[in-house]
């Protein structure tokens, strides 16, 4: 049980920290209280939810990012790079989707980007051509190391077998997908 408190607090950090959106609005744009601000506690995430929930948010991450790549990058290198990227991610989230809907209980993984993933994206929007490319190339190496990172605890520290598997799948292809970010 430690150990998956853990793994769920490791993965929400990782989450936190690894990209960035502010999913919410600014508070004095808040016109309901939140559970926090009435003394509930937030629903606690199973470890599988968080897990797919943070698969989810890449493959947003990276489909968003990558769909702006192909139309403000410089370099063709970039945006052939974004092109397989939209398609990879696209074909991830449905895999996602399927491995997840068979769990028990179904899992519906949530696509809420994170602060930090909204905070590069709305950044990325703000630049064209050679900064772009160079913006682009460090949130993609950024982007799939914490993928990858995550990709590799919960195959070995998973507590949902289909998820387990999916994860231990895609290790190999983000790894691929790192190393090509590098070479940008």
């Amino acid at each position: 049980m430690k150990q998956a408190i853990l793994f769920a607090v490791s993965l929400t950090a990782l989450s936190l920290a690894g990209c960035g959106k502010k999913d919410q609005p600014a508070p004095e744009a808040t016109t309901s209280a939140s559970a926090a601000d009435i003394g509930m506690a937030s629903p606690v995430v199973s470890p599988g939810q968080a897990f797919a929930n943070t698969a989810a948010a890449s493959d947003r991450f990276e489909i968003e990012t990558s769909k702006l790549a192909e139309t403000k990058a410089a370099s063709a290198k970039v945006k052939s790079f974004a092109a397989q990227m939209v398609k990879a991610h696209t074909q991830s989230t449905e895999k996602l989707k399927t491995t997840a809907g068979s769990a028990t209980p179904a899992i519906v993984p949530a696509a809420d980007l994170t602060a930090a993933q909204q905070q590069t994206l709305s950044a990325l929007m703000t630049k064209s051509g050679a900064d772009f490319d160079t913006a682009y190339a460090k949130a993609q190496v950024d982007g799939h190391q914490a993928t990858l990172d995550a990709l590799r605890s919960y195959s070995a520290s998973g507590d949902v077998p289909q998820l387990k598997s999916f994860a231990s799948e895609l290790v190999p292809t983000v790894t691929a997908h790192l190393n090509m970010a590098k070479g940008l």
